[in-house]
């Protein structure tokens, strides 16, 4: 049946992934290679879109581990123009689930879109016996048509996820997404899109602009642990090049001493150092007189996303992201 006369427009823009992925045996649900179907592959499996009004472009085709600079660019770029367009009611994403998170902080970050940008994903192959992408791509479409949804989101395994919370939780199993202690912002029950709670601040959009410098600011994440000594800090001192570090800290933001002093030694030739904590639920709250700030950003890797475009935004911080704690 076709989408009838002033169904919402969808436009999914594809990136590659495992939800793109084939297998030779389809009982093989991890030796297999993302990134094989295109985009109109992944909507044909899917029988009930034919009766949504929908749009298809293939963006990338990228295991998602190996995300680039370049195709955060390209996506944002594309994500924007789309949305600017009146008769699109909101965008779909596909993607790997690797650095999804950081692919959904980027987007909110750069676009605070007014619309839904739903990213979405697999860890089943599309050559599974039991494959969950068809599933999550309905989904995902379902949430972007939803009228009073707006902002970036992840659309998996039946949750909506909010792109400031959403975190990779399992190696393996199809709930493989979750959002620490805030929960949920939603679930995808019966076709029926059910809110759980309010996405909270969405932050001021810092720009598309902002993605044109070259290169980009380099940095990198270390990790606090035992035994650390902090000559990971000083290598990465020694290569040059390095603008930012972000700690992946103990606890409530603790550092080993030893790291502690190479990272006063990085900060002393100019490189911008920021705290998040490797725990995967309970933020880190910045305390007078930290020496190192603490990133407003939930994982490690959102900090590091955040960080650089504190960097990009001419070595000033950018526009302070939402204040989440409490939420």
């Amino acid at each position: 049946m076709p989408p009838s006369a002033g169904s919402p427009r969808i436009v999914i823009l594809a990136t590659g992934g495992t939800i793109a992925g084939t297998a030779a045996d389809a009982a093989d649900d991890l030796g297999y290679r993302a990134a094989q179907l295109g985009v109109d592959d992944l909507v044909a499996a899917v029988p009930a879109l034919a009766q949504r009004a929908i749009e298809t472009e293939q963006v990338a085709q990228v295991d998602s581990k190996d995300m680039t600079h370049a195709i955060w660019r390209r996506l944002a770029g594309r994500v924007d123009a789309h949305l600017a367009r009146p008769e699109v009611r909101g965008i779909v994403v596909t993607h790997g689930t690797d650095t999804l998170e950081e692919t959904a902080y980027l987007l909110q970050r750069v676009l605070a879109p007014a619309k839904p940008v739903v990213l979405t994903a697999a860890m089943r192959p599309a050559s599974s016996r039991r494959p969950d992408g068809p599933q999550n791509l309905l989904d995902a479409v379902t949430v972007a048509a939803e009228p009073g949804w707006d902002g970036v989101v992840a659309a998996v395994a039946g949750a909506v996820h909010a792109a400031f919370d959403v975190r990779k939780v399992h190696t393996r199993r199809r709930e493989a997404f979750g959002s620490g202690e805030a929960g949920p912002l939603g679930r995808i029950e019966g076709g029926r899109v059910l809110r759980l709670r309010d996405a909270g601040p969405a932050g001021r959009p810092l720009g598309l602009a902002l993605l044109d410098a070259e290169p980009w600011p380099r940095v990198e994440i270390v990790a606090s642990h035992a035994g650390a000594d902090g000559r990971i800090v000083d290598a990465l001192l020694a290569q040059g090049g390095l603008d930012g570090l972000v700690v992946a800290a103990t606890g409530h933001g603790t550092l080993h001493e030893a790291l502690e002093a190479a990272l006063h030694r990085a900060r002393e030739a100019g490189v911008v150092v920021h705290r998040a904590s490797r725990v995967l639920e309970g933020r880190v709250q910045g305390l007078d007189g930290d020496t190192f700030p603490v990133s407003p950003a939930g994982t490690p890797q959102q900090a590091r996303v955040e960080l650089m475009l504190a960097l990009l935004a001419d070595g000033a911080r950018a526009a302070p992201a939402p204040d989440r704690l409490g939420r």
